[in-house]
C-alpha cells in the first residue's frame, strides 16, 4: 500500500511534498495509518487531536495514545479539549454535528494561526460510499452524488482511493496499533447503520462494489462538469448587476432554457434554498414576492430576481454632533465640511444652509409617514411615494438611509436633498456633506 500511496501523492498530490501540513488524528486506524504513511514519505507533518469528552476515560485514553504516537513518530502534536454536549445544547445541534463543527473550526483556526498550508483528513473509499448513500437517502442534487472532494480548500484527503480493507491489511502487516472507538459500533447513527447493515449486503451482491462505485463517481463528475459549463453560460447571460447589497438576475434568461427549475437549483442551491417550486414560481410572481433560506432571500423585482443576504443586524441609528466632521457608517463615510460656494451636483454630495440645521443630526432608515420637499421638484412628497416613483426595488428601499434634522428629512442619502435646507442668496454658512 505504501508504494501505491507514494505513487498517488507524486502523481496527484505533489503539492503536499513541499507543504507544511497538519494531520487530523483521532487515534483510529485510518488516521494512524495515514500518519505512518506520511512519516515514511517524509512529509512535513504535525498532528492535531480533538478530545470531545464524550466517552469518559476512553476519550482521555485516545488522547494519551495520540501523544505517545506523536512521540514515537517524532511529530509535533496539538490537543484541543471540547465540552461538546454543552456546545451542542447551546447551538441546538446534534452531538455529531456539534463535534464536526468544533473539529473543523479548530483545524481551520490552527492552520491559520500557525501557517499550515494544508489539513489532512483520513477519509477513504468506504467513507466516500457512505457519504454518497447518506446524501442519496436524504435527497440531493448532482453535487451531493459526486463524493467527497479530494482537495477542498485547505483540506486534502489522500486516502480516498484506498479501501478500509486495504488500510486494515497495511496496519496488520506493519504491526501498527490503533484505538477502536466504541461509538462506531452503535447503529443509532445513520452512517454506522449503513456501514454495518447496508454496505455489507451491497458488497455481498457485488464484491467489486468499491470499484464499481468509483467508476460511477467518475461518470457523475464528468456529467457535473457539463452541467457546470452549461450553468455558467446561463449565468453569464443572466447576471445583470452585482453590488454590495445584491446580485440581480434577468428572469428572461431562466425562462429561455428548457428546464428553468434545474438551472435555478444549480445557481441557488449553495445559498441554502430548498423550496424549489416556490423559487420557480418567483419567475411569474408579482413584484415584491420573496423566498427565504436561512441566510439569503430571493426577491422578484419586475424583470429581475434579486439575491441578497438576510440582514440580521437590524437598523442602526446614528447621531451626528455639531462639531463632528466625519462619521463612519455601514454604508460609507460621511464628511461634513464648510464651503465657500456650491460646486458639485453629484448625488453623493449636497450643500445645505448650516443655520437651518438642528443638531444633533440623525441617520436612520426611513420612517412610516416621512415627507420631504425634493429639491428640483415642486411641493412635498411622501418618502415612500418617492421610492415608488423612482422604481426602487425592495432591496434598494431597505438600503436607502435618511439624514434628519429633528424630524425633518435633510437628505435621502445618495439620492435627493430636501429643498427646505438648500443654499440661497441669504445663506451665511454653507455646509458640504459628502458620502464616500
Amino acid at each position: 500500500m505504501f508504494n501505491r500511496f507514494k505513487t498517488h501523492v507524486n502523481s496527484n498530490l505533489e503539492l503536499l511534498r513541499s507543504a507544511k501540513i497538519v494531520l487530523a488524528i483521532s487515534g483510529g486506524i485510518d488516521s494512524v495509518v495515514l500518519s505512518h504513511l506520511c512519516k515514511d514519505l517524509k512529509l512535513n507533518i504535525a498532528l492535531a487531536h480533538c478530545n470531545f469528552n464524550l466517552r469518559g476515560i476512553e476519550s482521555d485514553d485516545d488522547e494519551d495514545f495520540v501523544l505517545q504516537l506523536a512521540e514515537d513518530l517524532d511529530f509535533k502534536v496539538f490537543i484541543q479539549r471540547f465540552d461538546t454536549e454543552v456546545y451542542a445544547k447551546e447551538n441546538k445541534l446534534s452531538i455529531q454535528m456539534a463535534a464536526r463543527e468544533l473539529r473543523y473550526n479548530w483545524f481551520e483556526e490552527l492552520a491559520e494561526q500557525l501557517k499550515f498550508d494544508y489539513i489532512l483528513t483520513a477519509h477513504h473509499a468506504d467513507d466516500n460510499l457512505e457519504t454518497f448513500l447518506i446524501n442519496f437517502t436524504r435527497g440531493t442534487g448532482l453535487e451531493g452524488l459526486t463524493g467527497i472532494p479530494e482537495i477542498n480548500g485547505k483540506f486534502v484527503r489522500p486516502l480516498l482511493p484506498f479501501s478500509s480493507k486495504a488500510i486494515e491489511a497495511y496496519a496488520k502487516e506493519n504491526n501498527i496499533t490503533w484505538r477502536d472507538d466504541s461509538s462506531n459500533k452503535s447503529v443509532k447513527y445513520l452512517r454506522n447503520k449503513l456501514r454495518h447493515q447496508v454496505i455489507p449486503i451491497l458488497k455481498e451482491i457485488n464484491p467489486s462494489l468499491l470499484q464499481s462505485f468509483q467508476a460511477t463517481l467518475n461518470n457523475l463528475k464528468d456529467t457535473s462538469d457539463i452541467v457546470e459549463e452549461s450553468t455558467n453560460a446561463v449565468l453569464k447571460r443572466a447576471i445583470e448587476t452585482i453590488d454590495g447589497n445584491h446580485i440581480a438576475f434577468k428572469i428572461t434568461e431562466f425562462k429561455k432554457v428548457n428546464n428553468p427549475k434545474a438551472y435555478l437549483f444549480e445557481v441557488f442551491n449553495t445559498y441554502g434554498f430548498t423550496e424549489w417550486n416556490d423559487v420557480v414560481d418567483l419567475l411569474d410572481a408579482e413584484t415584491g414576492k420573496q423566498v427565504f433560506s436561512k441566510t439569503h432571500r430571493l426577491i422578484k423585482n419586475r424583470t429581475q430576481l434579486l439575491l441578497s443576504e438576510i440582514n440580521i443586524e437590524g437598523s442602526e441609528m446614528i447621531s451626528i454632533l455639531e462639531n463632528q466632521n466625519q462619521v463612519q457608517t455601514s454604508f460609507g463615510t460621511l464628511f461634513f465640511d464648510e464651503a465657500d460656494a456650491v460646486f458639485s451636483k453629484e448625488p453623493n454630495v449636497i450643500y445645505v444652509d448650516r443655520k437651518k440645521l438642528e443638531f444633533p443630526l440623525t441617520i436612520s432608515k426611513h420612517k412610516e409617514g416621512d415627507v420631504f420637499y425634493p429639491i428640483g421638484m415642486s411641493g412635498k412628497k411622501k418618502v415612500s411615494k418617492y421610492f415608488k416613483d423612482e422604481k426602487l426595488s425592495l432591496l434598494d428601499k431597505e438600503n436607502t438611509w435618511i439624514l434628519y434634522s429633528g424630524n425633518d428629512v435633510v437628505w435621502v442619502i445618495n439620492r435627493r436633498a430636501d429643498n427646505r435646507f438648500r443654499v440661497t442668496e441669504n445663506t451665511k454658512q454653507i455646509l458640504k456633506i459628502e458620502l464616500e
